[in-house]
């Protein structure tokens, strides 16, 4: 039996009028590595900033572990040292070194030594290739140098699960390469990953579970061979046919 971490039930979020969830329902078992699809504009990005408590879901229960952290018993930032996220915009602090932007997390929400937050923080931006860096601003790196600095950061937090959100899309294609293998490595560690991604290939040999979204619902979801290697569904069809024909 699978350890559940995130069990999303009937989850819906509206702004104003618009509703861009609607009725999600879905689990992340410890291990996962989920890749989330779809069209710009069906609600990925939305629904990792709910799971992550950016946005606060109209509907619906988010339960960590046994946990709903809806009900007000939970302080979303001990939450998301536990959930963590890498942006699509990587969200450095521009005025701290790399090494400090690794540190000042766990110095703040989980109270480690500076010493400490020092040696965990290094341990991390040398697994993903940064150590060289660690006294640059991140106006001095690159778009994929940074990607790799927030994974860092995010991992230097010790979460169970990592949200990331289209973390190749605002790079130069020439460094989508560097991050995509850092987190291929990750997965292959075991760490539980939940994916919001147009790298299909990604999606394809590195996720085992792969969740197709559509207009705010999630239209089907399976194994990359169901999903990718027989959809069951024609709006599923029609999103893959554009990228095997891009």
């Amino acid at each position: 039996m699978n350890e559940m971490i995130l069990n999303i039930k009937h989850l819906s979020k509206s702004f104003g009028s618009h509703e861009v969830l609607r009725d999600i329902d879905f689990k992340v078992n410890k291990g996962d590595v989920i890749s989330v699809i779809g069209a710009s504009g069906s609600g990925k990005s939305t629904l990792l900033r709910c799971i992550n408590l950016l946005e606060t879901p109209s509907s619906g229960e988010i339960f960590y572990h046994e946990t709903n952290v809806l009900d007000g018993s939970v302080k979303p930032h001990e939450y998301r040292a536990h959930v963590g996220m890498v942006f699509q915009s990587f969200n450095l602090f521009n005025n701290m070194t790399v090494l400090e932007n690794c540190m000042v997390g766990q110095q703040q929400v989980l109270k480690r030594s500076k010493q400490e937050a020092r040696e965990i923080a290094m341990d991390y931006l040398q697994k993903v290739g940064m150590a060289p860096y660690i006294n640059a601003k991140p106006r001095q790196i690159s778009g994929g140098q940074k990607q790799r600095v927030a994974i860092a950061r995010a991992l230097a937090m010790n979460p169970e699960v990592l949200l990331f959100d289209e973390p190749t899309s605002a790079l130069d294609p020439e460094m989508v390469g560097e991050v995509l293998s850092v987190m291929q490595q990750l997965a292959q560690e075991g760490m539980t990953m939940l994916v919001v991604t147009h790298e299909m290939a990604f999606a394809r040999d590195v996720s085992n579970r792969v969740v197709y979204m559509n207009e705010g619902i999630i239209c089907e979801q399976g194994t990359p061979d169901e999903v990718f290697g027989n959809p069951q569904k024609q709006e599923t069809r029609d999103f893959l046919s554009r990228f095997r024909n891009a």
